[in-house]
């Protein structure tokens, strides 16, 4: 293969926007040539739709069949964020035509299906890559050096929130999120696998959980038709989800997430505990985080805040200095920057499928817990974590 990525998009909505623009700054941040890496195609649910957004996002082609496009002989990648329910068709496709597959989280609806999709993909050959991006946050990246190079002692907990206030209202209408056999389940798979996943990154596997799940909002109003303006919506899927967890290196977490906490708008943050310090992070500030030390003179002991700068990992790509802060489209463009070195350069992309697939299995598992009231063992699906 040339050193060159053509890129084939599904979907151009909320997140289609967000690697859109990623595409664009990686080619920057990265010093990435527009002849390397290039958007292609893109494909949505009309013709119309599919070339209007084309032209806004920058693809140079475009098709109302995500089957045309994951057949293009042209295409290398197939960029998938389609809503969850589509990720394990055209993953699969993709992989049968050949294609390295880059899709949004959560990888599927269930276990199963994403150990399918996993196994299909290292039959192929075929690399892939999950959108978990908060872990590429320059912030994140470094506590994970501080905890590599054992500045925080053993980690003995984890505690993790991931709250947003998107559905907070009950009177925001009905959608495919709230129903099963499209989403899923709601808030978990939605928030929540984000969570599970940088735990995993950050601590490592979890051997057994103990969870519960609330609808706070039964019913939501339907669009309003011609015959029936109050019709409702019978939500499915949670709206909150809380979890006990340990882990196998015998650290103890709670993780929790709800679609319903109002003023929560990104509200991702975690507190870890070591033997030696703790840690703590709030991606609404995720240009910075707190640390405490405990070797520290006992006069002047205490959290102290830290301001990302270059001297962290894949700032200085972004920006020469400290405090400026970057954003979510720039974790998502270190992102991108991983899918084209892991498929121009064949280096190792992370999280594929397969570390993805664990956090399907632990999403099984929170809803095993919660139906059968009790303690789960959770299967070790991924084995480097």
């Amino acid at each position: 293969m040339s050193k060159q990525l053509r890129v084939g998009m599904v979907g151009s909505g909320y997140m289609g926007k967000a690697h859109a623009i990623a595409y664009r700054n990686a080619m920057a941040a990265f010093e990435i040539s527009n002849q390397s890496l290039i958007c292609d195609m893109l494909a949505d649910a009309t013709p119309e739709l599919a070339k209007q957004k084309a032209a806004e996002l920058g693809f140079h082609r475009s098709t109302g069949d995500w089957k045309e496009l994951v057949a293009d002989p042209q295409i290398d990648v197939v960029d998938i964020c389609a809503p969850n329910f589509l990720h394990k068709d055209i993953a699969l496709a993709a992989i049968a035509s050949g294609k390295h597959v880059y899709s949004e989280k959560p990888l599927a609806l269930s276990a199963a299906d994403a150990k399918l999709m996993t196994e299909a993909a290292e039959a192929a050959g075929v690399k892939t890559l999950v959108g978990f991006n908060y872990i590429k946050n320059p912030t994140v990246q470094f506590i994970k050096q501080l905890i590599e190079r054992g500045e925080l002692g053993d980690i003995v907990h984890f505690r993790g929130v991931f709250n947003e206030d998107y559905l907070a209202d009950a009177a925001v209408p009905f959608s495919w999120r709230l129903q099963k056999e499209f989403a899923g389940t709601g808030s978990l798979n939605d928030l929540g696998s984000h969570l599970v996943q940088l735990a995993l990154h950050l601590v490592g596997p979890i051997s057994a959980l103990c969870a519960d799940l609330k609808i706070v909002h039964q019913q939501r109003p339907l669009e309003a038709s011609a015959t029936n303006s109050m019709a409702k919506g019978q939500v499915e899927n949670d709206d909150q989800a809380h979890m006990m967890v340990r882990f196998s290196n015998g650290a103890q977490g709670t993780l929790e997430t709800s679609r319903v906490a109002w003023g929560r708008k990104n509200g991702l943050s975690f507190e870890l505990t070591g033997t030696k310090g703790s840690v703590v992070f709030d991606q609404e500030s995720l240009s910075e985080f707190s640390l405490y030390l405990s070797g520290e003179q006992p006069d002047v002991q205490g959290f102290k805040r830290v301001l990302v700068g270059p001297e962290h990992p894949d700032y200085a790509a972004f920006c020469v200095s400290a405090g400026h802060g970057l954003g979510f489209n720039d974790m998502k463009a270190v992102e991108i920057r991983d899918l084209y070195e892991g498929i121009v350069h064949g280096q190792a992309l992370w999280p594929d499928f397969r570390a993805a697939a664990q956090v399907n299995v632990i999403l099984d598992d929170v809803l095993k817990s919660y139906e059968g009231n009790a303690w789960v063992k959770v299967e070790q699906y991924d084995g480097d974590q």
